[in-house]
């Protein structure tokens, strides 16, 4: 039961009995009002016996509306469960306050810059050296790496990945081909599509093609699948037993990925070399003995092998990545997708500087 009296100095509330489920909409807002314009609100509980939230709403209104409009109100005589509730949800910041997003200067904004570069950087070699160290241990016999886990990953970037691998390689070479062929056909010199290609796809574009295709496939799934253990607090479990997490989860990824993608790059270059038989043999009315034979006289032992070096690179390149973003993630979904996306561009990006500084190196070496 609820009544209230208005005097000239302040509102009284007098509550007393049972108060459940309270919705006498046409008082409250006689009580609101009446906190509009008086100066004081005291509130009195009187043999108050059973209550429910809607008591306790109404407590927190008329608390809240008096702190807007500068007015003193009095709680006495309250259940002390019931006045905890109401101090407790008074003292709660339902609205904090924005960070503060004024900027400094440009040279402040720019040391903060490079601060934060400066422990990106570091972060990712204290990482590079624990993987080093988990890789030695390995060797020694000594990592805590189940077989089933190596199993795992090797099956989800071996044969799972030949598909989309054929597909796009194929594709790839078909393109080179056209591209070729456009030029060629100028000079009368279409058979030479079918060196193009051979050296094309086996020195640096089956390589380059499968980086891409896994980095998409396998990096972003290392990425999500660890980030999401990160989420669910399962690698603070590992770090709790005592168990080494780039033993655990990092070492058969990058072991897996470092196996796989020169296999990935063989069938790439071959996939790539078909698609441009395809093209020579189908659209350019050359015989498929004659491509056969300029595609082998083509074919060396060192383009493949650089191809097959690029594609080991561009294994370590994205299992790095991918489980570095993954191990760094932070604590909820939305980090998650973050580092999926960072973990594939990242690894794309450092693929094509890699690639640079191997073709520049190679090409000092002679090789």
């Amino acid at each position: 039961m609820l009544k209230f009296e208005q005097k000239a100095s302040a509102l009284t509330i007098e509550i007393s009995g049972d108060c459940l489920r309270y919705d006498d909409e046409a008082q409250k807002e006689k009580i609101y009002a009446s906190v509009q314009i008086l100066p004081q609100i005291n509130v009195v509980a009187k043999d108050l016996k059973a209550w429910d939230s809607t008591l306790l709403a109404l407590l927190y209104e008329l608390a809240k509306i008096a702190a807007q409009k500068n007015k003193k109100i009095v709680f006495s005589g309250l259940p002390d469960n019931l006045q905890h509730l109401v101090d407790l949800a008074l003292k709660v910041d339902r609205k904090p306050s924005l960070p503060d997003d004024s900027h400094g200067d440009w040279i402040e904004a720019l040391g903060a810059w490079g601060l934060n570069i400066f422990s990106s950087v570091n972060r990712a070699f204290v990482f590079c050296k624990q993987v080093l160290a988990s890789f030695g241990r390995f060797l020694r016999g000594s990592a805590v790496m189940r077989g089933v886990d190596f199993l795992f990953a090797l099956e989800g970037c071996s044969y799972k990945a030949v598909g989309i691998m054929s597909l796009v390689s194929f594709m790839i070479g078909l393109i080179l081909a056209f591209v070729g062929a456009v030029q060629l056909k100028t000079f009368g010199a279409q058979i030479y599509v079918a060196s193009l290609v051979t050296i094309g796809m086996t020195r640096i574009m089956g390589a380059i093609m499968s980086g891409v295709i896994m980095s998409g496939r396998t990096g972003a799934s290392y990425a999500a699948t660890i980030g999401t253990m990160q989420v669910n607090e399962e690698i603070d479990a590992l770090k709790t037993m005592g168990i080494p997490t780039m033993d655990f989860l990092v070492l058969p990824r990058m072991l897996s990925l470092m196996i796989t993608m020169p296999l990935l790059t063989v069938w790439a270059d071959f996939m790539g070399m078909f698609g441009g038989a395809f093209v020579g043999v189908v659209m350019l009315d050359i015989s498929p003995q004659e491509y056969w034979k300029y595609s082998v006289d083509a074919m060396n032992l060192s383009n493949f092998l650089v191809g097959i070096f690029h594609g080991f690179v561009f294994g370590i390149i994205i299992a790095l990545c991918g489980c570095y973003y993954g191990v760094n993630c932070g604590r909820n979904a939305d980090s998650v997708g973050v580092a999926t996306t960072k973990a594939v561009v990242s690894a794309i990006v450092l693929m094509i500087v890699a690639t640079g500084i191997i073709t520049m190196s190679f090409e000092v070496l002679g090789i």
